[in-house]
């Protein structure tokens, strides 16, 4: 008598190809990085530009983590994201102002200090205006784009006007904190010694989101609210206030962008958010609505070709980021997430 067949399953391994594609994206770095070697003739002046895109893209991801949370976790367009970046620059500064004692002390742990101060006071200030901004501009238009479309572009305007009385119309200067002033050279390149610091903030904002929403029960009821809410609020979480502490943070993130990038540019206006959304919105969409991953490469990749462009042909820097954003759409229309896998 013959045994009966074996029908048991045989797992298989999925393709290479297939378990590298997601690790594609990564790869778009150094591919950028070698094609501005190739067009940028001197050595020392492509790792000028290579590291100082680095740094850029640094900040502008802190600028846009917030927007990864509002309108890629909860599906929220807001454009009143750039006012919080404007308050945030606006307030952070002012605290610096107030300690000019310890920003101008020729002492690295003063100047920092003064910086802590002056982020953690952005990051209260834009936090709780976004509390205020969600319960009586956002929460009536849940599940409209249209409408969030609208609403928050009018909070946008009245922000703005309300930076210009507090603080006034003209523009403000401010220095930098003087041991964060000049530049350090490295193999030939030259960087300020400011966009260190914003390398290292990026990389502290890029690690404790991932490490938040992939390693924590909070942010696992998130992602778990975003894909089902019903569910969530079933088994007992109250998915309403989880998602308002998420606006939260994004707004506060928001704030303390705006005083990476006040100190950056070296000078604040009411409009300084606003002019800054562009670059904001292609970072999320590129990266992927919702992915931390993918918002982070995103940026990066726009720092080092804004940076490149701009050395090259100065008039098609923004019009390159725009192409870049086209080109990632057309081969991958839900943006680069996932990037990592967890």
């Amino acid at each position: 008598m013959s045994a009966a067949p074996d029908h048991t399953p045989v797992m298989t391994r999925p393709p290479l190809a297939l378990r590298l594609e997601p690790w594609i994206p990564v790869l778009l770095l150094p591919l950028l990085a070698f094609a501005g070697w190739l067009a940028i003739p001197n050595a020392s002046s492509w790792l000028t530009l290579t590291l100082s895109g680095l740094a850029m893209g640094m900040m502008i991801f802190v600028i846009a983590s917030g927007m990864t949370l509002i309108f890629g976790l909860m599906d929220i367009i807001n454009f009143g994201h750039g006012a919080f970046i404007s308050f945030g620059a606006f307030a952070g500064v002012s605290v610096l102002i107030w300690l000019s004692s310890l920003t101008g002390a020729p002492s690295l742990a003063l100047n920092l200090l003064a910086l802590l101060a002056a982020v953690l006071a952005a990051m209260a200030f834009t936090g709780a205006l976004g509390w205020g901004f969600e319960r009586v501009i956002i929460r009536p238009v849940y599940g409209s784009h249209l409408k969030q479309i609208l609403v928050t572009m009018g909070g946008l305007i009245v922000a703005e006007q309300l930076i210009q009385v507090i603080w006034g119309p003209r523009e403000i200067h401010i220095a930098r904190p003087e041991m964060l002033k000049g530049a350090v050279t490295f193999m030939g390149a030259t960087l300020e010694k400011y966009r260190l610091v914003a390398v290292a903030t990026g990389l502290v904002v890029f690690l404790a989101m991932r490490a938040v929403l992939r390693g924590t029960r909070i942010g696992l009821i998130v992602r778990a609210g975003v894909e089902n809410r019903e569910m969530v609020q079933a088994m007992g979480y109250r998915i309403n206030r989880v998602f308002i502490a998420v606006f939260i943070a994004g707004s506060a993130l928001a704030g303390l962008g705006g005083v990476m990038w006040a100190l950056y540019q070296e000078m604040i206006t009411a409009h300084m958010g606003n002019e800054i959304m562009v670059l904001v919105f292609i970072v999320v969409i590129i990266g992927g609505l919702g992915s931390v991953e993918g918002a982070f490469i995103g940026a990066l990749m726009v720092g080092l070709l804004q940076n490149y462009v701009a050395f090259l042909e100065p008039k098609a820097a923004l019009i390159s980021n725009i192409g870049l954003m086209v080109a990632i759409l057309m081969w991958r229309p839900q943006g680069m997430s996932p990037v990592i896998r967890v």
